[in-house]
């Protein structure tokens, strides 16, 4: 991963550093942190290549964790295209109901091999299994914004109790000193 210098010396980003590079956009805080896993499963999903880079773009205008939205892309990559390519099918067939009766008629154009059989298998195919990642980029983008959202809360939470916990023994020890 790139660091914020390394990215503020690229040729290819001068035209933008002054955006790209603003802290607003590198800092973990309670907003930027749920608009960064959002966006960043977002762009896994809704583009097979260069996510990355479209999850690093998208995190401009929405004031979005920019590390931590490339780094959440990783969730699709080459190892497991293959389980999301038909998990996406399933999702999208599912959606859009289609059942064996639809691709029966695709099979039997298939079987009787002729081209235009194979194109409109292949069509449907591809059609049901992009229909599918759609649906998965905007329900993985939804889900990752609710859930990044309420751990953030309670390790903020979690963080101040103890730190309360702490100043409070502190304080304690220090009245007890006093007193003795």
């Amino acid at each position: 991963m790139p660091t914020r210098e390394d990215m503020a010396q690229n040729k290819y980003l001068a035209p933008i550093a002054h955006r790209f590079l603003s802290p607003e956009l590198w800092r973990f805080t309670r907003r930027s942190v749920p608009r960064g896993v959002a966006l960043g499963l977002f762009a896994a999903f809704i583009v097979p290549v260069g996510q990355i880079f479209l999850a690093a773009f998208l995190a401009l205008p929405a004031r979005a964790n920019v590390p931590l939205s490339a780094v959440v892309t990783f969730v699709t990559n080459p190892f497991t295209l293959a389980f999301w390519l038909v998990v996406a099918n399933k999702v999208g067939a599912f959606v859009l109901k289609v059942d064996a009766a639809t691709v029966g008629v695709a099979n039997d154009e298939l079987a009787s091999g002729r081209w235009e059989g194979w194109a409109l298998g292949a069509v449907e195919v591809a059609g049901v299994t992009a229909f599918g990642f759609i649906v998965l980029a905007l329900c993985s983008a939804a889900a990752g914004y609710l859930i990044s959202s309420v751990v953030w809360r309670f390790v903020v939470a979690r963080k101040r109790k103890r730190r309360l916990r702490q100043m409070e023994a502190r304080l304690d020890r220090r009245l007890g000193a006093q007193e003795g």
